[in-house]
């Protein structure tokens, strides 16, 4: 089957729900991907922030095909020994008492949903049911993950949304309280926007929403589906701002490109759910839950942390010599390149025709490149954007 085959049957059998490069991929190792034809790629996506540890990596390839060769599913109504291992190995990582898995980041911010609202039924009775995100925030794709998610472009279509989500701007703490009543059981914030433009919210900021929080009993869930599992530079991206939530929501990179999430919940909401309110028929699912524990006992390491923000840096200082680079964001492995010519879309297709893998954010081009990459793989794929920007 050639790309033209490829691309032809996935236009006459696929829902058209993505825009796609003409780019056929079929095996990869470390940040270097190839296509159909054997063309090599350097990857500064892994899959938007998911291939923590690369392409196929040694380690992750012997604990998924081990846990493969035993047991691949057994369904949440037997213990699973995979399972609870990665539960305690997360609530060590990041000092939560409790976690639901279960397969993305949309259903970890479901979970953490459904928990404020029953915190808040069981303790106050009905109406404390509202949840305040943040304007340019980004929360999932499923009916009420659009409604938490702080962008109007996205409250389209599909009417009814659910009901109950408010929206402050980022880093206006006026606006913050000014939605701020009696009616708000729960905040949900991602420290990081990383779809609405690698935006970082400001730690004053964050930190008197997290005062706020703790002075009137509303519930801090902090968003880190893209920010968390090291990709700042910190295990947990909040660990940069100082804070500790009371919910914390990961999915993207735990388990280095099989599908999993995961929502951790402090000691006052251990025990919000009881069986029969939540459930999940795939979250846990052993395989996956092998491969995660093999991504964290590779990134939770104070080395492995402080290769990420060293690796961060330097990408940053070699952009800062580019031709049409106006100015960056980023924290650790999280990078938003702004263009002088407003042209981040042109640029990524450019890129992806010369051999390299960039993204985009609203008018940004985004970089998350495996955590592992190399200085060579690094200087590869910063030396084709470099020529794709002097053009």
């Amino acid at each position: 089957m050639d790309f033209k085959q490829i691309k032809s049957d996935e236009q006459q059998y696929m829902m058209h729900s993505y825009g796609r490069f003409d780019v056929a991929l079929v095996e990869g190792k470390g940040a270097v991907a190839k296509d159909i034809d054997g063309k090599e790629y350097i990857d500064f996506t892994s899959g938007i922030g998911v291939n923590s540890l690369g392409f196929c990596d040694d380690g992750w390839v012997k604990a998924v095909c081990g846990q493969a060769s035993k047991l691949q599913h057994i369904s949440n109504l037997y213990y699973s020994p995979v399972q609870t291992e990665l539960s305690k190995k997360l609530c060590g990582l990041t000092g939560m008492d409790k976690v639901f898995l279960c397969n993305s980041g949309a259903e970890a911010n479901e979970c953490a949903i459904k928990i404020a609202r029953k915190y808040s039924f069981d303790k106050y009775g009905k109406g404390k049911n509202k949840i305040l995100t943040l304007v340019n925030s980004f929360h999932g794709r499923t009916v009420t993950t659009l409604a938490a998610t702080g962008q109007e472009t996205f409250h389209n279509f599909f009417f009814p949304f659910t009901e109950g989500f408010v929206y402050a701007e980022a880093n206006n703490i006026n606006d913050f309280k000014a939605h701020i009543d009696e009616n708000v059981c729960a905040v949900l914030v991602e420290l990081i926007q990383g779809e609405g433009g690698v935006m970082p919210l400001e730690p004053e900021f964050v930190k008197e929403i997290s005062n706020i929080c703790a002075e009137k009993d509303i519930l801090l869930m902090v968003d880190e589906v893209q920010t968390g599992v090291a990709r700042t530079g910190k295990f947990l991206c909040c660990e940069n701002y100082g804070i500790k939530p009371n919910i914390v929501t990961l999915a993207k990179g735990l388990a280095g490109g099989l599908p999993i999430g995961a929502c951790l919940c402090d000691k006052a909401l251990a025990d919000v759910f009881a069986p029969g309110t939540h459930g999940t028929t795939f979250g846990g699912n052993p395989i996956a839950c092998a491969a995660a524990l093999e991504v964290l006992s590779r990134v939770s390491t104070d080395e492995f942390l402080c290769d990420v923000r060293k690796k961060g840096k330097y990408i940053i200082e070699k952009l800062s010599e580019f031709p049409n680079v106006k100015g960056t964001r980023s924290i650790g492995m999280m990078i938003g390149i702004i263009t002088e010519k407003d042209n981040a879309k042109e640029i990524a297709a450019k890129c992806a025709e010369k051999g390299l893998l960039v993204l985009t954010a609203k008018n940004l081009l985004r970089l998350l490149p495996p955590l592992t990459i190399t200085r060579e793989e690094t200087d590869r794929g910063l030396e084709i954007l470099k020529s794709v920007m002097e053009e």
